[in-house]
């Protein structure tokens, strides 16, 4: 056999963003004291450099290399520039937080970095060994994080629960990808979909394969029933890790849920809608509820998350390029939606003082009306109120699932979607009709504060002109692979 050298480049922000997470890792041991923040520059610079490799390397056509292990196309473009955003907008916001509590130390931007490389391996696999690779090596770095605060009891419960129940979801998905290699004997994605394209009847082991895969799937973007990590990690993780999970993490998920489920078992639709149809009813329908009895707002959040995760999966069951690019639409915007609110609690947080309760959230629109604003945007947005973006995410996907026959889906959703906008309505309600308890001025640095308004603002932007954003997910999800 004759060893064919691969090309690199379609993998160069990759190898650019490994080679600085290294760089920062070694300014960190060295740094003065006259300097604290170079590694907090150097990772911010990461970003942005591989934001611009990223977009350079783009080509319209998808560009397959290491042996078919590893894809640049369009879908990995867009939604790789949306994973280096979220995650300097993370780290920008945690700033401040993390000095104020001694917690500021390099290993956070550093964990953050090697996670965002496991992502981006995520977005570009096309192979099942380079899916698993790239979700371990965020996985790892994510259970890192969650446990950074030793001296907290509470967050080192949750780094355990999420370390215990993140490994369970590995295993089932390594248990379904070695059903899926034993009865196609392929690895890889192009290979797996062909075999099923051209096989006459449904092998029972491959199905059981894809319902292994599907679980994994599930708990990682965390779909009820495989949902229970979710409120304890967020709840129990510092509020900046809490913000970096459920913001730029999901988008990885999603082009994980993608490229295996539409480009590698795309054959086997009829069997795997069904379990995501199942998914969908129970997620919107627990999430919304359950979030209702929530009085700490990251657990609320964390529910709400969990109803979310019901609607990307509505555009994914669809199994059609709408629906696709509906999913992809829905889960960046929501990374935009996570970062305002979570932000926010940051935000009104100081030493000493967790703003994680909603009641803290009371007579804000008098301390703050501007901020009071931008969470009022925020949370209309979450709850699909127009004209917000949360809306149009909502309207994409719905008429994907519309178009697919499944009317009653969308229905049910929309049902459950009119209940959850209570716990919403009642944060805006603390807010604007509720008397102050705490008179403490809120104090952030002018760029968190500029961000933070930006955010907001994208949020009711994006949702007057969705056309852009829109128009570049339906082309990332048109591309025949």
């Amino acid at each position: 056999m004759n060893f064919v050298m691969p090309t690199f480049l379609p993998a160069l922000p990759e190898i650019f963003v490994l080679t600085m997470a290294c760089a920062v890792l070694i300014a960190d041991v060295y740094k003065s004291e006259k300097n604290p923040f170079i590694t907090y520059h150097l990772s911010l610079v990461t970003l942005l450099g591989a934001a611009v490799l990223t977009v350079m390397m783009h080509d319209a056509e998808p560009v397959i290399t290491f042996g078919g292990s590893f894809i640049n196309d369009s879908m990995a473009a867009l939604l790789k520039v949306f994973i280096y955003l979220v995650t300097a907008v993370v780290f920008l916001y945690s700033r401040d937080y993390l000095i104020q509590r001694g917690l500021f130390k390099g290993e956070f931007l550093i964990l953050g970095l090697f996670a965002v490389l496991g992502m981006m391996v995520m977005v570009s696999a096309y192979n099942m060994v380079t899916v698993y690779l790239g979700l371990e090596l965020m996985s790892l770095s994510l259970y890192a994080m969650v446990a950074m605060h030793r001296d907290s009891s509470v967050a080192s419960e949750a780094a355990m629960k999420y370390f215990i129940l993140g490994a369970v979801a590995s295993g089932f998905l390594l248990y379904g990808m070695s059903l899926i290699y034993g009865a196609t004997g392929q690895l890889g994605l192009t290979e797996i979909a062909s075999y099923i394209k051209a096989s006459s009847g449904h092998d029972l082991i491959l199905v059981l394969g894809v319902s292994f895969v599907v679980v994994a799937l599930a708990f990682k973007l965390g779909a009820v029933p495989f949902h229970m990590w979710i409120p304890d990690v967020y709840h129990g993780a510092p509020t900046p890790i809490t913000l970096f999970i459920g913001s730029a993490p999901k988008i990885a998920a999603l082009a994980m849920v993608l490229r295996l489920l539409s480009d590698g078992l795309g054959g086997l639709h009829g069997e795997w809608q069904g379990m995501l149809i199942l998914l969908t009813v129970l997620s919107v329908t627990l999430g919304n509820v359950v979030a209702i009895a929530q009085k700490n707002i990251k657990r609320m959040l964390a529910y709400s998350t969990i109803a979310h995760v019901g609607f990307i999966f509505m555009g994914v069951l669809a199994g059609s390029p709408a629906g696709n690019a509906g999913a992809m639409f829905y889960i960046i915007t929501y990374a935009i939606m996570a970062l305002g609110g979570f932000g926010m609690i940051l935000l009104l947080s100081r030493a000493g003082f967790e703003a994680d309760n909603i009641e803290d959230f009371k007579g804000l629109a008098k301390r703050n009306p501007w901020f009071a604003f931008m969470m009022l945007i925020v949370m209309f947005s979450m709850a699909g109120v127009p004209p917000t973006v949360g809306f149009y995410a909502k309207l994409s996907v719905l008429s994907a699932v519309i178009d697919a026959g499944y009317v009653w889906v969308a229905a049910y959703a929309v049902l459950f979607s009119v209940v959850g906008a209570f716990y919403y309505l009642r944060v805006i309600k603390f807010m604007y009709f509720d008397d102050q308890d705490d008179n403490t001025p809120i104090e952030s640095s002018p760029d968190v504060r500029a961000v933070m308004s930006a955010n907001a603002l994208a949020i009711l932007l994006l949702g007057i002109f969705p056309g852009t954003l829109m128009g570049m997910c339906a082309s990332a999800a048109s591309v025949a692979h």
